[in-house]
């Protein structure tokens, strides 16, 4: 069971041809790439993340301490 047959794979990429055509093949797997890319550099912390560089300590302000109460 799988792709062990040339012949089982040919016609899965014939299928895949048949389904999402010949224009739309190779923005399919440039988008699939970059998409590969990204998760790898997350992965392995590398690279610059637009989510993590926007959050610095800096520029998040301290929570709020909640307030004590004193009991007799």
């Amino acid at each position: 069971m799988g792709l062990e047959n040339p012949l089982h794979l040919a016609i899965l990429l014939m299928v895949i041809l048949l389904v999402f055509g010949a224009k739309r093949l190779p923005e399919m797997g440039r988008s699939l790439g970059d998409g590969m890319r990204g998760f790898k550099e997350a992965i392995s912390g590398t690279g610059s993340s637009p989510v993590l560089a926007s959050v610095t300590p800096e520029a998040t302000e301290p929570s709020p301490q909640p307030a004590r109460t004193t009991t007799d």
